[in-house]
């Protein structure tokens, strides 16, 4: 069956502080809505978006563990939002990432940081941070999930998550592809332009040799209130192998940029996806990046991937 066309919506969603939940729930419900509004069948929000939340409890907001610790006891209320949203606009809503406690209680590292899909029908899958950052593993106390990686079978086609740094390690990446993603998600949350860049320099070279679209959404503006996302630098982008078709004619961009926001802007960025290109490519682009992979010298075996219906 071949797979249409459809509209992905990127947030580079701002960090503000909440006078309270309605105001939560008002803020992404306008998000959502102005998603829909734009004819989008996927919305995408930031890695640790959700981090604003720590701003409804002004005895903690200053304070890193209080921060953490306030917000992932929001998390069920928070899914049950994007549930909602999801359902009432006929979207797939992935949800800003946000800290979530540990199943097994260690004594120091206490939360993985999870993204969450939701689908139109409501139901959700989850995907955990796999490689923290030195901030995340030596001040936050986060740690990889132990649920591995997990691939999501939508409507859509096939979709990857990879949580910000995540996208700068190409076997990650890799299993996705060889999974037969078609898109991979890179919710991002980056305080310099530095660290932009490394992230997005990570998505267009997993587009590349993955042949798939990667899709990037950062936080932006400046929260000195929160220890967690007090700085946000970055623009959203769909990005695509630079890759022509050789037998049809058509070709992705030559700079593999599909679209780009505006640095540090809060806004949606609009794009089209289309998932039959990936295949095409795979099948018959100028190179073929997906199938020469384990020609390299040295390449190394792949982590598993779970593939997951997500309707």
């Amino acid at each position: 069956m071949t797979l249409p066309p459809f509209t992905i919506a990127l947030a580079q969603y701002p960090i503000e502080a909440l006078a309270d939940w309605p105001a939560y729930e008002a803020k992404l419900s306008r998000w959502v809505a102005q998603a829909a509004q734009g004819g989008a069948a996927l919305a995408v929000f930031p890695e640790y978006g959700a981090m604003e939340l720590a701003s409804l409890d002004p005895a903690s907001m200053g304070d890193l563990a209080g921060s953490l610790g306030f917000v992932a006891g929001l998390a069920a209320r928070v899914d049950a939002l994007h549930a909602r949203l999801a359902q009432a606009h006929g979207l797939y809503v992935l949800a800003a990432s946000l800290p979530v406690q540990r199943a097994d209680g260690a004594a120091y590292v206490n939360y993985v940081n999870r993204a969450r899909l939701f689908a139109p029908s409501g139901a959700m899958a989850h995907q955990d941070k796999a490689v923290m950052t030195r901030f995340e593993a030596e001040r936050w106390g986060i740690s990889a999930g132990a649920d591995g990686l997990a691939l999501f079978d939508t409507a859509l086609g096939r979709i990857g998550i990879a949580i910000c740094y995540d996208s700068e390690f190409p076997l990650i990446a890799r299993a996705f592809a060889e999974a037969g993603a078609h898109l991979l998600l890179a919710p991002s949350c980056t305080d310099s332009a530095h660290g932009y860049w490394r992230v997005r320099i990570g998505c267009q070279a997993r587009a590349l040799e993955g042949q798939f679209y990667v899709a990037q959404s950062p936080t932006v503006g400046d929260a000195p209130w929160s220890p967690a996302v007090d700085e946000n630098r970055g623009a959203a982008g769909l990005f695509a192998p630079p890759d022509r078709h050789a037998g049809q004619g058509w070709a992705m961009p030559a700079d593999g940029v599909v679209a780009l926001g505006e640095m540090d802007a809060a806004q949606w960025l609009f794009a089209q996806v289309e998932p039959a290109r990936v295949e095409a490519l795979r099948a018959d682009g100028g190179v073929l990046n997906t199938r020469d992979w384990a020609r390299q010298p040295g390449a190394a075996p792949l982590p598993p991937v779970r593939v997951v219906a997500l309707a």
